[in-house]
Order: C-alpha cells, then structure tokens, then sequence
C-alpha cells in the first residue's frame, strides 16, 4: 500500500513539473502567495492586538493561516466566531 502511495505522489509530481514547464507560469503566483500570508499575519494579528475584545486571542499556526488564506476577511470572522462560540 506504501508502495501505491509513493506512486501516486511520484506522478502527480511529474505531472506539476510538466504543466510549470509547458505553461511557463513563471514564479510570480509566489510572490503573490507571500504577500497573501503575509496579509493573512497581519489581519490575525490586528485582532489579537487590536484590544476590542480583551479575552479574543487566535493563535497564529499554520491552520488559522490558511484558513485565513482560502477565505480571506470571512475567514478571520470564522476564526472570531468559532473562538467565542465553541472555544
């Protein structure tokens, strides 16, 4: 079943490297993803610090963040919501 697996990963790898290489898309979606963590930090960040709600704290690992990368704005609201909901 290992076996399976490396296979699978081995050729979805080959495939990623083939479309980078015949599409030629460059390395500007890495630029944009650091700038999209990096805002993804600071909006964390800013309701942690911001003193509106004393007792909100969302800690800063990488679910939140790529919670907070997937869907944004909306996100940071998900994390608040669930925080004081459920946590």
């Amino acid at each position: 079943m290992r076996l399976l697996f490396t296979g699978i990963l081995i050729v979805a790898l080959l495939l990623i490297v083939y479309i980078l290489i015949t599409r030629k898309l460059g390395f500007a979606w890495l630029t944009r993803l650091g700038m999209h963590i990096v805002l993804a930090a600071l909006a964390i960040y800013i309701v942690n610090f911001s003193g509106v709600m004393p007792e909100l704290y969302v800690p800063l690992n990488p679910i939140t963040m790529t919670t907070v990368l997937l869907l944004g704005l909306p996100g940071v609201a998900l994390l608040v919501g669930i925080k004081l909901t459920i946590v």
